[in-house]
Order: C-alpha cells, then sequence, then structure tokens
C-alpha cells in the first residue's frame, strides 16, 4: 500500500541569517519562501508570482541570489541563507545600500523591494562599483510595477559610491 500523499513529515536545520533553525515536521514539498514566511516567521521575503518570475522571493544561497518560491526548504540544508532582514545590523541599523533606498524614494508599495535588495546587494557584492547598465541589467530579473526603477538604480548607484540621482550628473 502506498501511503497517503502529503503525510510525510521532515525536519531539518537552515542556517538563515548566520542563525540556526530547526524546522520541525514539514512536508518535504514546502518550498523555502514558505519555510520562511510560515516557519520560520521572516515576512520580509515575499511571494508574488510564485513562478520564479518577479523576482519578489528572492534570497542569498551560499551568496548567489535564488528564487525561494522554486527551491524546497529541504534543498537548503547545509548552506548560508540571506534575506532581507539579514541584510540590517543585529541593532536594526540599517544597511548602506537600505539607507540609500530610504534616501532616493527607492520605494512605493515595497512589495518588490526586499527582492531588489537582495538582488542589489549580491551586484554590489560581485562588482562594487558597477555601472547604471549593469545596475539595470542585475535588476532585470526583479519587477516593479510602481517606481519606474529609475530611484532603484539611482539608490544602488548611491550605495556603491556614486553620486545616486541621474540629474546630478
Amino acid at each position: 500500500m502506498l501511503p497517503q500523499r502529503g503525510t510525510e513529515r521532515v525536519s531539518y536545520t537552515l542556517l538563515v541569517n548566520q542563525q540556526t533553525y530547526t524546522v520541525e515536521q514539514v512536508e518535504p514539498r514546502m518550498l523555502l519562501a514558505d519555510v520562511l514566511r510560515e516557519v520560520l516567521r521572516l515576512t520580509g521575503t515575499h511571494l508574488g508570482c510564485e513562478h520564479g518570475a518577479c523576482g519578489a522571493c528572492t534570497v542569498l544561497v551560499d551568496g548567489r541570489p535564488v528564487r525561494s518560491c522554486l527551491m524546497l526548504g529541504i534543498q537548503a540544508q547545509n548552506q548560508s541563507i540571506i534575506t532581507v532582514e539579514g541584510l540590517s545590523a543585529s541593532d536594526a541599523t540599517l544597511s548602506t545600500l537600505q539607507t540609500a533606498f530610504w534616501d532616493e524614494h527607492a520605494l512605493q508599495c515595497g512589495f518588490c523591494t526586499p527582492g531588489m535588495l537582495i538582488a542589489a546587494t549580491h551586484l554590489l557584492h560581485e562588482n562594487p562599483h558597477p555601472s547604471r547598465q549593469q545596475i539595470r541589467e542585475a535588476l532585470s530579473g526583479n519587477l516593479c510595477r510602481c517606481t519606474g526603477y529609475q530611484n532603484i538604480v539611482n539608490a544602488i548607484e548611491r550605495a556603491a559610491g556614486g553620486e545616486g540621482t541621474e540629474s546630478r550628473g
């Protein structure tokens, strides 16, 4: 006799934002995005399209951007995960990038912001002084329906040490 679908449960540990979490008795098919939001209560990771197209659920897994709606939580064992909550300091001080987003008004509704911040964090780690075109290319997998991207590009440029506002230069 085959086991009923959905009755198997697993437990595992995840390293998220440099903290170890135990995920207990969840279905092995639970997506990383759902584990982060529903089990660990790290709700900064947003679910938009749930098909990997919008980028709202992007997190860093071992330093690489990953769509958490396309990865099973159990697949993230033995890897370091950084969510948007992990970008600020332990005392909740905003990172340079987060401050630049604030200063440049790089968000409106804020839904895409966590994925944008994660994508930008990866970009700046790989290329600390990207051109505006490189910034646009790095964000090409993240959709924003409010801002038109201009202020987001300005914010990333500011965080990289550039002026930030296109009209300044």
